[in-house]
Formats: C-alpha cells, sequence, structure tokens
C-alpha cells in the first residue's frame, strides 16, 4: 500500500511540474513568434522605404544604374526568404541574414555615391527618405536585440531542469540567436578618388 501511495504522489509531482513547465515553455515560444514578427517588420519597413528611395535616385539622370540595380536585386533577395517562425533553424536565420546584409551593402553603396551628386543630397524628399531609412536600421537593431533576449529567457528555460524533461517530451527545441556577420566588424572604406577614375 505504501508503494502505491508513494508512486501515485511521485506521479501527482511530475505531472504538476511537467505541466507548469509546459505552460511556461509554451508562454516563452510564443514570445519568439511575437519578437520574430517584430524583427521581420521591421525589415519590411526598409523594404518598403527602398521603391521610394531608389525612385528619388533615378531622376538624376547620371547617376550610377549599377548602384540602383544592384539595390534592387539585393531587396528582391532578401525579401524572397520566408522563416517559419516556430522552426527557426541557425542555417536558415544565416541565409536570412546574408540576404539582409546583401542589402544593407547594397544601401551603404548607394548613400555612399550620394556624395557626388550635391543636388540629390540637397533634395528634400531624399533627405526624409534618408531619415527614415537611418530609423528603420536602429529599429531593425533594437528588434533583433530583443529577439535575441526573448530567445534566450526561451532557452534557458528548455535547457534548465526539469523543464527540460517537459521540453524533449513535448518537443521545445533551442533557439538560434542573431549573429553578426562575418566581417561585420570592420569598417569599409571609401576612396572617392578610385570611384571616380572608374
Amino acid at each position: 500500500m505504501k508503494k502505491i501511495l508513494f508512486y501515485s504522489l511521485l506521479f501527482i509531482a511530475a505531472v504538476q511540474l511537467s505541466s507548469c513547465s509546459y505552460n511556461r515553455m509554451v508562454g516563452k515560444d510564443e514570445s519568439c513568434k511575437s519578437q520574430w514578427g517584430n524583427v521581420q517588420s521591421a525589415y519590411q519597413r526598409r523594404s518598403d522605404l527602398i521603391p521610394n528611395l531608389v525612385n528619388t535616385v533615378k531622376g538624376y539622370a547620371d547617376f550610377e544604374q549599377a548602384t540602383i540595380i544592384a539595390v534592387t536585386e539585393a531587396r528582391s533577395k532578401a525579401t524572397s526568404i520566408q522563416i517559419d517562425p516556430s522552426n527557426i533553424t541557425p542555417e536558415q536565420l544565416k541565409q536570412f541574414e546574408q540576404a539582409q546584409s546583401g542589402l544593407s551593402s547594397a544601401l551603404s553603396r548607394l548613400l555612399v555615391s550620394m556624395e557626388r551628386y550635391p543636388d540629390l543630397k540637397a533634395n528634400q524628399n531624399f533627405l526624409q527618405l534618408q531619415s527614415e531609412l537611418e530609423g528603420t536600421e536602429n529599429r531593425i537593431n533594437v528588434e533583433r536585440n530583443k529577439f535575441n533576449e526573448v530567445v534566450k529567457e526561451y532557452n534557458s528555460q528548455v535547457r534548465g531542469f526539469p523543464a527540460l524533461i517537459t521540453a524533449k517530451i513535448f518537443g521545445f527545441k533551442e533557439r538560434a540567436y542573431f549573429e553578426s556577420t562575418p566581417g561585420s566588424e570592420v569598417v569599409p572604406t571609401v576612396d572617392f578618388k578610385k570611384e571616380d577614375k572608374k
């Protein structure tokens, strides 16, 4: 009789621990999905600004067409990558980030080349778009940092004891973090004299 009572209490305790851990994991999982939506929204805002920026720049006939084409193609590539927020793998996140980095690089080249176009730099529409783009880049950074924070909380829950037992039973897995792109710590150099010779 004592054995039956002991195993019954053990079973009840395990169920209680599991259900509490399960509910917290579900909440943290939803936070990760929600924050991923915020990340995508910030990137989408940037993507939506680009056509207006490109159209403003196109108004200057002598502007480098190769730069405009590079921005347009990079935007197309960046918007083509879709990730399921419930199953983000490190590989998918890396592919997404590479496409977004390609777009950031193309935009940087576009904005750097503005130095040779004083009329364009003074254009109010362009200045407003440039300001919005800079603000959006800041939003992207903030949302990515928040994403990493909620992923950290989720991963800590999934890997902690006794929650890891519940995680394994119900299929909760660690999520990937945003990481900096290799080489992003190197500041690009711009040499207008070299570019003018081309």
